[in-house]
């Protein structure tokens, strides 16, 4: 087999880009995961796994503040939209997830992530509810990151569509999510999951 006559990108790019954003415990994977599981073509793009990558020389975000991490919060955020724009090119939708508390982390996504519109989502069941949810899963955080709560209700207050997801199961929280950012899953449209008209 050849791959001289194969184009990869789509005549039919994806519908945009969705990034669902949250405090740790927030229900960001999960979600993102099943809401792509929605869709006939999609990508779900866990940016702490582009942070795996480092085999040397990572530096995760610590509560003390460090240079270094932060500027790998934007290094795997860009390499985040470097992904998704080239998933929505092939005509998969890309569904990102990160912990986005920042509004100057939102509008490095929103210079970065070409594929528009980026439809932005911040879970938001507070930070009670996201300790407990961390506590349940396996991928167990030592640090209570609880506190982003405030910082993520005041900086980013007006910004996208927020989802109260404390008392939601998972298809709750997706249908809201399709149901706040008009895209429609592939059971009721075409191909590519674009927004019925």
């Amino acid at each position: 087999m050849t791959f001289e006559n194969v184009t990869v990108d789509s005549a039919e790019p994806a519908p945009g880009t969705v990034l669902l954003a949250g405090i740790p415990g927030s229900g960001k994977s999960t979600v993102a995961a099943a809401l792509a599981a929605r869709f006939a073509r999609a990508a779900h793009i866990e940016v702490d796994h582009l942070q795996e990558l480092i085999v040397q020389g990572g530096h995760w975000p610590t509560p003390d503040g460090d240079p270094e991490a932060d500027r790998q919060i934007l290094l795997r955020a860009r390499n985040g939209c470097l992904l998704a724009d080239s998933f929505a090119a092939a005509g998969f939708l890309p569904v990102l997830d990160d912990v986005v508390v920042r509004r100057s982390h939102l509008d490095f996504y929103r210079a970065h992530a070409q594929a528009a519109p980026l439809h932005v989502v911040i879970l938001a069941p507070g930070p009670d509810k996201a300790w407990e949810r961390n506590n349940a899963r396996h991928k167990k955080l030592t640090t209570n990151w609880a506190f982003l709560d405030e910082a993520m209700r005041a900086e980013l207050s007006g910004e996208g569509v927020w989802i109260d997801n404390a008392d939601q199961t998972v298809e709750e929280t997706v249908d809201a999510v399709l149901a706040a950012t008009g895209l429609t899953a592939y059971a009721d449209a075409n191909s590519n999951g674009s927004a019925g008209s």
